[in-house]
């Protein structure tokens, strides 16, 4: 066992590097006309290459590798290569800021309730005392610094700042103040921060402290580092004179991840704008089946299952070689059907079409839990973790397995490992969207079952954080594809909605924090405060790709009571722009991004 450790930490240490250089291949185009002339580069290298006439073009990179695809006029557009990644088609979009001439495309001024809306999915926009800061729209420049950029050796925000941000000089330390000044009436017994360009040369005045929305002339040395979430720097009179005088130095002001979560307070999104839900925009049940694959079509149509095997045994000999009509062949004999050996011959027919790639055995995994197979399930996330143990994801997934096959302590110990990997910096620190997801898995698990995992006369030792500050619905949703771009759209009891954007186009930042993090997941909490029904639809926006890409939804009802319990569902994306209904949620009123 300690070998088997070992050696899953030396693989998560080298990350991608002992991995061979492959070729990518794609067509670059503005979403309507292909592109010629763009520069595609791979970050940190000399290899470089430009798209051709008709937008095509060919680059060698490694898995890890950050293509960056420029073009006049465009917003450029970073992509990290995968581990599967071959063929990538990006669409580049129009860059406001490069136009020479003014063009009016309608109010872009977001209000509070928009910012809001965006904060837990847009890194550029900071929660102040005096409201949300968007950095994009702001009049000067703010700058940023994240809790995976945090070192958690520090002791404080002073250790935080002190040599990070250009012109920000940093006076004491967490012990007390040290050094010479000679405006030493400014310095706290905890040191000053003086942010260079705010006041005048000859009569420096330090920086003041917003925190979480409240105020502190002096360094607030008590947070906890890893409680801090996201911290801005002011640093010019339009961005500050709302505080008044006080702030003729600066603001640092800090998010923390507690302060996030509004003191325990659900926010309900799809109230926070004017957005009313049309049924009528929505597919489901026929009318998805409509836009499917004619194959799909042929076997539903069949009367009796002989003649849906020799459908199947036909349209095969035309589609056999793609792995989509083999999921779509399974899940049809098995659920539809009943026929498990029918459908396990399938998969076993073509299991050489998925054994090598994680992406392709992940989609299998969700039709196995969905339809509660959670032993053939947990086989399969074996083997992803061991092709890809670098990726957070597969921690995650494997911990999970283990606790649907009811091996808890196992489950238990895998977050373990997890976390001491995360500890001893063997992995980069966890990104603000994935500590929360794993850190409640985790700490769900030990809340639960901790008389399981202890011996009963240590368990009532184990520390666990207490669940009860939501009561409720939790949705958690993975994808298969870390390409994969969806909007997934939330309509309250009201038919008031609130859409969650997984897109290059709207949260190009958050897809490169999933890539370079190894995850592919996101969670929602639906409390039980007033009753009613949630529906839940997605729009599938493609993945730079021809192929469909898997999404599955985890239902978490009576979340962190005795009662919990929950519902696997695997929905198939392949009907691009269209919002497709996938399932509804009774007896919740709130929900909200984490």
């Amino acid at each position: 066992m300690k070998n088997i450790f070992f050696l899953l930490v030396l693989a998560i240490s080298i990350g991608y590097s002992q991995t061979d250089t492959k070729t990518i291949t794609g067509r670059v185009s503005d979403g309507r006309v292909p592109l010629p002339n763009v520069n595609i580069t791979v970050e940190g290298k000399e290899t470089g290459t430009v798209t051709d006439n008709y937008g095509y073009y060919s680059i060698k990179a490694q898995p890890g590798d950050i293509l960056n695809y420029t073009h006049q006029g465009l917003k450029t557009l970073q992509i990290v290569v995968e581990d599967v990644t071959e063929v990538l088609n990006p669409v580049l979009f129009p860059d406001a800021e490069e136009l020479d001439e003014v063009v009016v495309v309608g109010n872009n001024r977001k209000s509070q309730a928009d910012l809001a809306m965006e904060y837990e999915t847009n890194p550029r926009i900071i929660r102040t005392a005096y409201g949300y800061l968007n950095a994009d729209t702001a009049p000067g420049n703010v700058r940023f610094l994240y809790m995976d950029q945090i070192s958690p050796v520090g002791l404080c925000i002073l250790d935080v700042l002190r040599g990070y941000f250009a012109g920000v000089r940093v006076v004491g330390s967490c012990a007390g103040t040290s050094g010479n000044f000679d405006n030493r009436q400014q310095i706290s017994a905890f040191g000053a921060v003086f942010i260079r360009g705010v006041s005048s040369i000859s009569i420096p005045r330090s920086a003041i402290f917003d925190v979480d929305g409240q105020i502190f002339t002096i360094p607030p040395v008590w947070i906890d580092v890893n409680n801090m979430k996201r911290i801005a720097i002011l640093n010019n009179f339009a961005t500050v004179t709302q505080y008044g005088s006080i702030a003729t130095g600066g603001v640092v002001v800090i998010n923390t991840v507690s302060g996030s979560k509004g003191s325990g307070q659900i926010v309900d999104y799809a109230r926070l704008k004017n957005n009313y839900f049309n049924e009528d925009e929505v597919l489901g049940g026929d009318r998805i089946l409509q836009n499917g694959p004619n194959y799909l079509k042929d076997l539903v149509a069949t009367d009796d299952d002989e003649a849906a095997m020799k459908a199947y045994e036909d349209w095969a000999q035309k589609f056999g070689s793609s792995p989509y009509f083999v999921l779509d062949a399974y899940r049809h004999f098995y659920e539809v059907r009943e026929d498990p050996e029918f459908a396990d011959g399938i998969i076993e027919r073509n299991w050489w079409k998925f054994k090598e790639n994680p992406v392709l055995l992940k989609a299998l995994a969700y039709h196995y839990e969905a339809q509660e197979r959670f032993t053939k399930a947990h086989e399969i996330y074996k083997a992803v973790y061991r092709l890809r143990p670098e990726y957070r994801q597969s921690f995650l997934d494997l911990a999970n397995s283990y606790r649907n096959i009811g091996e808890v302590q196992k489950a238990a110990a895998i977050y373990s490992r997890y976390r001491y990997i995360q500890d001893t910096d063997l992995m980069a620190r966890d990104t603000t969207e994935f500590k929360p997801i794993i850190e409640r898995e985790d700490n769900n698990l030990l809340s639960l079952h901790r008389n399981e995992i202890m011996a009963s006369d240590n368990a009532d030792d184990l520390f666990v954080v207490p669940e009860d500050y939501f009561q409720g619905t939790r949705l958690v949703f993975e994808w298969n594809d870390g390409e994969a771009e969806f909007d997934l759209q939330f309509v309250n009891p009201g038919d008031q909605y609130y859409t969650f954007r997984h897109s290059l186009a709207h949260n190009n930042d958050l897809i490169m924090r999933e890539k370079l993090g190894g995850f592919s997941t996101t969670e929602f909490l639906i409390d039980n405060s007033l009753p009613g029904e949630w529906k839940i639809n997605a729009a599938y926006l493609g993945n730079k790709r021809l192929y469909p890409s898997y999404l599955k939804a985890t239902i978490y009802y009576n979340y962190g009571t005795r009662a919990q319990r929950k519902e696997v569902k695997v929905f198939k994306l392949g009907l691009k722009g269209k919002n497709v209904a996938l399932f509804r949620v009774a007896n919740g009123s709130s929900v909200v991004a984490k």
